[in-house]
């Protein structure tokens, strides 16, 4: 007798099929469509196993990978198996579930489901999976459902007052039951249609890895500058590079400095009008870019500069960097300016409107003001934007106060996270820049899987500081598809649409 465990192949159908037939006579010999299996072995090949006995296929065990959250302790197989399609299958899932698992009854002497147990569990530790979870079959309840509840029989086969062929079995492989299923299987009758979810737990499981982590778990490292005057360049950028180093220290994947955070530097103007004063201080501009650039490779972590003046072409911008640890750099010019910008500097808007691919994710950018027109960030929406920044400076509590409830609400309406970063402190010998007001936060989406304020973190007010908080993107996509609420989808596109003009 030679016994072979393998992969399942498409060619081993007719054997599967009599297999099959045979081991399911009791529930009127159900067997799985030729179909079914071809789709699992496209989805999923390592994940349908089999053992052939001279050949001929005996055993089998079917699986897929699924987000476990998402159904929860109160599934059905219908559900689970998406109504037996395996749209539920999600290659970046975190649980091993087994949706069938059988031995030929002539085989059964020969602990082949052993075996193809073991293999499940080799799988799961490879795939670096949390855990395997099934709903498995009681056939032996049918014959103690007038005296004993499941859950009493159950306790007895733990207890192995009673022998169950398939709950003994599991429990002897380790596998514990985590909750009683009603209506799991219909036609069941052995089992009465009851089931108990089973789980293995994989010791070895690592959580995320670094890939994984960068593309899932987010961490944003927010500066709440305060503003103070300094004796030179050198004294600026050591400022700016402890924040810099600080942040990349707690494994920063993006740093955030506020709005206009180096006005400071226009002391030395202090004598000239607002508007001139403000062109010089623009004249450093390409030179602080290039060094926070540095700094982002040098620390590894992704820097959005705060915002500086710009010249271009004789026009003032206020202009913002995105410098990739990559090496990449990125720009975005405020789009709307406000009274005090045009009145004291004479700046101007910018026209340019786009999301910024990270290794992060799709990142948008919005500098203060322009936070509070909700049309800007709907469109970065609709362009896959997960994480909004918005670096601010606003003078008084007022002005704060605009920013900060605009900036939840475009977290709540947009499914995003909203991450805001401010000035603090005084500037008394710079004109148009003597007071500051600022409480940094990272705001959420409002449903269960956030804090019931929508808010994941918030600075002390008005003090020198880092923020250091983690967002999870796969929160945003399970909000999209089951939140309470579905602002995204459920826009009445056939009345009303935000329009990018050019």
């Amino acid at each position: 007798m030679n016994i072979e465990l393998r992969k399942l192949t498409l060619e081993d159908y007719a054997d599967l099929k009599e297999s099959m037939l045979q081991a399911y006579d009791s529930m009127g010999g159900s067997i799985w469509p030729k179909s079914s299996i071809a789709k699992l072995l496209n989805i999923f090949p390592e994940g349908q196993l089999c053992i052939a006995v001279d050949d001929k296929v005996v055993a089998c065990s079917l699986s897929i990978i699924v987000n476990y959250d998402e159904y929860g302790d109160r599934h059905t197989y219908k559900l689970i198996t998406g109504d037996y399609s395996f749209t539920t299958h999600d290659p970046n899932g975190d649980t091993l579930y087994g949706i069938e698992i059988f031995v030929h009854p002539d085989f059964r002497g020969l602990r082949l489901g052993r075996r193809l147990y073991e293999a499940r569990k080799e799988l799961c530790e490879s795939l670096n999976l949390k855990s395997i979870i099934a709903g498995g079959r009681i056939p032996g309840y049918h014959q103690y459902a007038e005296q004993l509840s499941p859950r009493q029989y159950i306790d007895k086969v733990k207890a192995k007052e009673i022998y169950d062929p398939t709950l003994t079995f599991q429990i002897s492989n380790d596998f514990h039951v985590r909750k009683v299923l009603k209506n799991y299987l219909p036609g069941d009758k052995e089992s009465k249609e009851y089931a108990t979810l089973i789980e293995w737990n994989n010791i070895y499981y690592q959580g995320i890895d670094a890939s994984a982590r960068s593309a899932m778990t987010i961490r944003l490292g927010l500066v709440q500058w305060e503003m103070r005057l300094f004796s030179n360049m050198e004294a600026f950028y050591e400022q700016v590079e402890f924040f810099v180093d600080a942040l990349s220290g707690y494994k920063s994947d993006f740093v955030m400095f506020p709005e206009l955070f180096n006005t400071p530097l226009l002391q030395p103007y202090n004598h000239l009008p607002e508007i001139e004063a403000m062109r010089k201080l623009a004249e450093k501009t390409e030179e602080i870019v290039q060094k926070m650039h540095e700094y982002s490779l040098s620390y590894n972590t992704n820097i959005i500069t705060g915002s500086m003046p710009l010249i271009e072409d004789g026009k003032l911008y206020n202009a913002t960097y995105l410098c990739h640890r990559t090496g990449k750099i990125d720009e975005y010019r405020k789009i709307h300016i406000t009274p005090n910008e045009q009145k004291y500097y004479g700046m101007i808007g910018g026209d340019k409107v786009q999301v910024f691919d990270t290794d992060c994710g799709k990142v948008g950018i919005l500098i203060c003001y322009d936070v509070e027109f909700p049309e800007l960030s709907r469109i970065y929406a609709e362009q896959g934007m997960q994480i909004l920044f918005v670096p601010f400076l606003t003078d008084t509590q007022n002005g704060y106060t605009r920013v900060r409830h605009c900036a939840q609400a475009r977290a709540i309406e947009n499914e995003c996270y909203v991450a805001i970063a401010g000035c603090v402190g005084n500037l008394p010998k710079v004109n148009n820049m003597d007071i500051q007001f600022a409480q940094s936060a990272v705001f959420t989406p409002s449903d269960f899987a956030f804090p019931t304020n929508a808010i994941k973190a918030e600075a002390t007010p008005n003090t020198e500081m880092v923020l250091v908080v983690d967002v999870d993107l796969h929160l945003l996509e399970e909000l999209h598809h089951y939140g309470t609420v579905k602002v995204m989808k459920d826009r009445r596109k056939d009345l009303y649409q935000v329009k990018l003009l050019k």
